[in-house]
């Protein structure tokens, strides 16, 4: 079959990458929080040039990530911090004249 004759699959409407404010919009949240996700590696983007796109499966992937709880982390023995009882001194803005002998 040449390629005039294959049927053509239907194109979505939908972009494939969107700005960060497009997907802003389709999350309902801020701009800023976008680029904070970004940052935070939450959203992993993708770079054209000098700019900044988020795939809408990379969305859907985050979306789920929300919905389904983090696996409990095994609990860890509390330690009890040891702290100098002497602490007199840390106060002090001129040095105690016992200690200067």
């Amino acid at each position: 079959m040449s390629d005039a004759q294959r049927p053509r699959e239907p194109v979505s409407s939908d972009p494939l990458l969107l700005t960060p404010e497009e997907a802003a919009e389709l999350l309902r949240v801020g701009r800023t929080t976008i680029y904070a996700l970004m940052k935070a590696g939450d959203l992993r983007p993708v770079h054209i040039g000098r700019s900044c796109r988020i795939s809408r499966a990379e969305l859907e992937r985050y979306v789920c990530r929300l919905e389904t709880p983090p696996p409990s982390a095994p609990a860890r023995p509390r330690r009890h911090r040891r702290t100098s009882t002497n602490q007199r001194g840390l106060f002090e803005l001129t040095p105690d004249p016992v200690e200067r002998a």
